[in-house]
Order: structure tokens, then sequence, then C-alpha cells
């Protein structure tokens, strides 16, 4: 994996809506393999950290948890924007 890669696995971790079936659907990591990644990746403070807002209540990091049960991994925005310009409505 490049850095450029592992640097978006991390940013998508770190995200509360992102959750891990979207980095295995788009990386192939599964939760396990997420947590390897950011425990050799992260220094151990921040890895501490994450994994605490992670396992707290707040996270949505399993689709399962949602209220919702949203399976869809973009916003319904980003299908009108191309060649980075925002259609008109």
């Amino acid at each position: 994996m490049n850095a450029a890669t592992i640097d978006r696995i991390i940013e998508m971790a770190w995200e509360d809506r992102t959750p891990f079936e979207a980095i295995k659907y788009q990386f192939g990591l599964d939760e396990k393999a997420v947590i390897q990644l950011m425990r050799r990746e992260l220094k151990r403070s921040s890895f501490e950290l994450w994994r605490k807002r992670v396992n707290s209540g707040i996270s949505h990091k399993h689709i399962k948890k949602r209220a919702d049960g949203m399976l869809r991994f973009k916003s319904n925005l980003q299908r009108q924007i191309t060649l980075n310009k925002i259609s008109k409505r």
C-alpha cells in the first residue's frame, strides 16, 4: 500500500460517518485489518483516543448500529458533481 492510500484509510477511519463496511468495500480491509493499520501508523496516544471514540456509543462505525441502516457511502449531491464543477439545480 502506498502512503496516499494509507492516509486515506486513516482519514476514513477517523470520520464518525464512515462505517468500516465502506473501508472494506473500497480498500478490502476488514475492521481487524483497519485496527492493525491504525495501531501501526498512529502514535500510541492517538491510537488509544481513536479506539475510545470507536468503542463509545457515539460512533457509528458499523452500519448495523446506525438508526437509519444507511447502506450508501456517498452523498446524493456527489452524483451532480462533474469535472470539479457543481451542476446548477
